[in-house]
């Protein structure tokens, strides 16, 4: 199959024709029908997040029809439409058990393989790995069962695929992690493609105000387009500072949706008394967040992160889609440029220029 290969970070991609392995027991094959552009993929290309494994297929963020199923696959035949979820689960560990499968112990964060400890993938007998067990930016992918989640056919393709991980990630921090109650007033530090779903996440439940921070004035218009009823341009305002003005006692839920660890600080600082922070972007490897302690003491205010919107993937991920075939959730409108494989880095040269909400490699 065609794939767009990392061989070495902050090295441009290449495209390149990779050996792929059928499936095993417990995995299928999927036929790409198009992978979303992710901040994450970009972070270990451009080094800022180390060890990451290479030569590595890159995307975690997808969409296909499976073409093959190996032994013992109970719940996918060929010819289902899935949308692929970089998060297996297996149903029986701790993390699965107690309702938080996201957390499952089979995960192997950073570790370029599938669940089972190796991949599928290869080159001239080098071993490729698979980024985020799914390796989407492939024109075929092998992937365990749990991470291939069936939904309705009249869906199309190229919009579940976001729903993978930005959607998925950013309505769920608002839905699922935060649970926000209706009247709630929140911030979204950073509104590219998860920062826009939080906004929506927000818009969903009636919180009041959504109020959207970002440094790009593009993407604080397409943030009041999808629910954001106030916008601060942090390159001219400080948000805090406007974010108090606005909520008068500060917001009740803040969500920081872009790597940077100042934003961090700055969502903590905008949180009234009893508030929370839910941090999803995640910064630079070794990067961390001076806090002045006793205003979290005092106020009892709350900082936690939030990992692919504390997914619940085979309940979750269908029920988006019908959130979307309903007019609920908005796809459409995040999608600003499509790219063929090989132009993945140009899409994310725009990406690092703050020129997309969302980017989607079309096969």
């Amino acid at each position: 199959m065609r794939a767009s290969v990392l061989f070495e970070q902050r090295t441009p991609l290449k495209v390149e024709d990779v050996e792929l392995e059928a499936p095993r027991a417990g995995e299928v094959r999927v036929r790409m029908a198009a992978s979303g552009v992710c901040h994450s993929c970009l972070h270990a290309a451009d080094g800022s997040w180390a060890n990451v494994p290479v030569p590595i297929v890159l995307g975690d963020e997808g969409a296909g029809v499976v073409e093959a199923v190996g032994p013992g696959v109970q719940t996918l035949t060929a010819g289902d439409h899935v949308i692929l979820s970089w998060a297996p689960t297996c149903g029986r560990c701790h993390y699965c058990v107690i309702g938080r499968p996201n957390l499952c112990e089979q995960r192997r964060p950073g570790q370029g393989v599938l669940p089972e400890g190796t991949t599928r993938m290869s080159l001239g007998g080098r071993p490729v790995y698979q980024y985020g067990h799914v390796a989407t930016y492939a024109s075929v992918t092998v992937v365990a069962e749990s991470s291939a989640i069936a939904i309705d056919r009249t869906m199309p393709l190229d919009r579940a695929a976001l729903i993978g991980c930005s959607v998925m990630t950013g309505v769920g921090a608002v839905i699922n992690t935060a649970a926000v109650p209706p009247g709630a007033s929140m911030a979204v530090f950073g509104v590219g493609g998860v920062g826009l779903n939080a906004v929506q996440g927000g818009a969903m439940v009636a919180a009041q105000p959504i109020i959207a921070v970002d440094v790009v004035g593009s993407k604080l218009e397409s943030a009041r387009q999808l629910g954001a009823t106030h916008a601060i341009d942090a390159s001219r305002e400080d948000p805090v500072a406007e974010i108090r003005r606005i909520t008068r006692r500060g917001a009740d839920f803040t969500f920081v949706a872009v790597g940077d660890a100042r934003a961090v600080g700055q969502a903590a600082d905008a949180l009234a008394p009893g508030g929370t922070c839910v941090v999803i972007g995640v910064p630079a490897t070794g990067a961390t967040v001076p806090l002045d302690v006793r205003p979290l003491v005092t106020g009892e205010r709350v900082i936690r992160g939030s990992s692919y919107g504390s997914a619940r993937t085979r309940e979750d991920l269908p029920r988006l889609v019908e959130l979307y075939r309903g007019g609920r959730l908005k796809i459409d409108e995040l999608i600003t440029r499509r790219y063929g494989l090989d132009e993945a880095n140009e899409a994310f040269r725009a990406l690092a220029a703050g020129e997309l909400s969302r980017g989607l490699i079309v096969f």
